[in-house]
C-alpha cells in the first residue's frame, strides 16, 4: 500500500516545493546567480585551461608517439662565437649515424633524416625568408601534409639527384601569386629548383620538437642538397667568423610499435654516446613529453577548477542562508504541517527538494553562460577555449552536490522544531 503511493507523495513535495519558490520567484533567482557564476566560471576557465594546451599536445601527437627525435647541438657556446676570429666547429649527427642505426638498432620502421639551411628567396621585388629542408620521400609520411597540387617526393628523385622542390602552400601564394605553381622554377642559394608540388601549410612555427616544419618550407631530396650546398656552414658574427661542419640536423626514427619505443630511445643513447663524447645531440622522445604535457595539463585543471570551485561554495553558503530564513519565515506552516501528521522525513524532503531545484536551476543556467562564455573570450582575445562535456556534467554534479550538502542542514533543523512551539510562533 505503501508502494502506492510513495510516487504521489513525491509528487506532491515537489510541487509545494516549487510553488513555495515562485511564491519568493525574486529571492529564489538571487540566490541562484552564486550557483550560476560558480558553474559558469569553472566551465570558462576550464575551457580556456584545455584550450592553452590543446595546441602543444596536437603538436606532438602530429608527430607521432612512436617516433624519437635526434637533433643535433651546437656545443660551442654564443659568448665563445662572439669571441673567436676564426671558430671551427663540429657537431650533431653524421650520415654515418644513420648507417650505424639501420644496422643495429631493431624494431625500427624507417629512419628519415633531415639537413636544414635558412636561406633567402628573391620574388616580385621582396625577399622571402625559407627554410630549405633536404629530407627522403618518407618525411611525408611521418609528418602528415594533405597535398594540394602535384605529388611528394619520390625514392626515383633521390637516386638520380632530380632538382624537384615540393613547396608549402603559403610559399606558393607568395612565390607566384599570378602564375602556374607547378612546373615553375624557384631559385634558393643560387640554385633552382622546378617545383613539382604543394602541400597544406604547417599551423605552427617553431624549431623544436612539437613542430618539425613550418608554413614557409621548400622540400627538396638529400641527396640533392648536399650536392648543392655541402656540410659546412660560414657565418659572420660580431666581426667574427665562425665555421659550422653540421651533415644532419635531425634524423626521425620511427619504431614498429609505441610499446618500444622507450627501450629503443635507450638502445639509440648508448650507441650515439659511444661515437659523440661533446654530447651535440639530443635525444628527444614524443611520447614522454606527450605524458609530461598531459599530467601538467590535468594539474593545471585541478588548479582552475579548484579556484572556480570557490565560487560554487559561496553560492552553496547562500543557499544555506536563503534556506535557514525560510525556515525561519516558515515555522507556523512547519508547525501545522507537523500538527495534522506530516512526518520529519517529509518535511526534510520538501526543503531539501527546493534547495535542489535552487541549485540545479542555478547550475542549468550556469552552463549555458558557460558556453556563451568561453565563445566571448575566443572572439575577444582569439585565444583558444575547448568545452568539453566532462566539464559540464561535472559542473552540474557539483551543482546538485552543493545543494543537496547545503541544503541537508536547514532540512533536518527545521523538521525538529517542536509542533507546538512552532505553532505558537508569531
Amino acid at each position: 500500500m505503501l508502494n502506492r503511493f510513495l510516487p504521489s507523495l513525491i509528487c506532491r513535495d515537489i510541487h509545494l516545493g516549487l510553488k513555495n519558490l515562485r511564491l519568493h520567484a525574486m529571492r529564489s533567482f538571487l540566490t541562484m546567480l552564486g550557483m550560476i557564476f560558480g558553474v559558469a566560471s569553472v566551465i570558462a576557465m576550464l575551457a580556456v585551461g584545455q584550450g592553452a594546451s590543446k595546441e602543444a599536445l596536437e603538436q606532438i601527437r602530429q608527430l607521432g608517439s612512436d617516433v624519437v627525435v635526434m637533433e643535433s647541438v651546437n656545443t660551442v657556446s654564443k659568448d665563445n662565437q662572439r669571441q673567436g676570429q676564426n671558430l671551427f666547429s663540429v657537431y650533431g649527427v653524421t650520415y654515418l649515424d644513420v648507417v650505424r642505426l639501420r644496422d643495429t638498432i631493431p624494431n625500427v620502421r624507417r629512419i628519415v633524416p633531415v639537413k636544414i639551411r635558412h636561406e633567402r628567396v628573391v620574388s616580385q621585388a621582396q625577399e622571402i625568408a625559407v627554410r630549405l629542408v633536404g629530407t627522403t620521400s618518407h618525411w611525408f609520411d611521418l609528418v602528415s601534409r594533405p597535398l594540394v597540387a602535384g605529388r611528394l617526393l619520390t625514392p626515383l628523385d633521390e637516386q638520380r639527384r632530380h632538382a624537384v622542390a615540393v613547396i608549402t602552400e603559403k610559399m606558393a601564394q607568395q612565390l607566384f601569386p599570378l602564375q602556374a605553381v607547378l612546373g615553375n622554377f624557384v631559385r634558393v642559394g643560387g640554385n633552382v629548383y622546378r617545383v613539382v608540388g604543394v602541400i597544406r601549410s604547417a599551423e605552427t612555427e617553431g624549431d623544436n620538437v612539437t613542430s618539425p616544419d613550418r608554413d614557409a618550407d621548400i622540400y627538396i631530396p638529400l641527396t640533392v642538397m648536399r650536392e648543392h650546398t655541402g656540410d659546412l656552414l660560414v657565418s659572420r658574427l660580431s666581426g667574427s667568423t665562425v665555421r659550422e661542419k653540421v651533415e644532419l640536423h635531425q634524423v626521425f626514427v620511427q619504431m614498429e610499435s609505441e610499446s618500444v619505443v622507450e627501450a629503443v630511445a635507450s638502445a639509440i643513447d648508448h650507441l650515439i654516446g659511444q661515437f659523440h663524447r661533446k654530447e651535440d645531440v639530443a635525444i628527444k622522445i614524443p611520447l614522454v613529453l606527450l605524458r609530461q604535457a598531459e599530467k601538467t595539463q590535468r594539474r593545471f585543471n585541478i588548479v582552475l577548477g579548484a579556484i572556480a570551485g570557490i565560487s560554487l561554495l559561496v553560492g552553496g553558503i547562500g543557499i544555506m542562508n536563503i534556506m535557514l530564513a525560510s525556515v525561519t519565515e516558515r515555522t507556523r506552516e512547519i508547525g501545522i504541517r507537523r500538527a495534522i501528521g506530516a512526518r520529519r522525513h517529509q518535511i526534510v524532503s520538501q526543503f531539501l527538494i527546493e534547495t535542489v531545484v535552487l541549485s540545479c536551476s542555478g547550475g542549468f543556467l550556469g552552463c549555458i553562460v558557460g558556453l556563451i562564455l568561453p565563445w566571448s573570450i575566443s572572439k575577444i582575445t582569439g585565444l583558444s577555449t575547448v568545452v568539453t562535456s566532462g566539464s559540464l556534467v561535472l559542473s552540474l554534479l557539483i551543482s546538485l552536490s552543493v545543494g543537496i550538502i547545503f541544503g541537508l542542514y536547514p532540512a533536518i533543523r527545521a523538521s525538529k522544531l517542536d509542533p507546538i512551539t512552532a505553532l505558537r510562533h508569531e
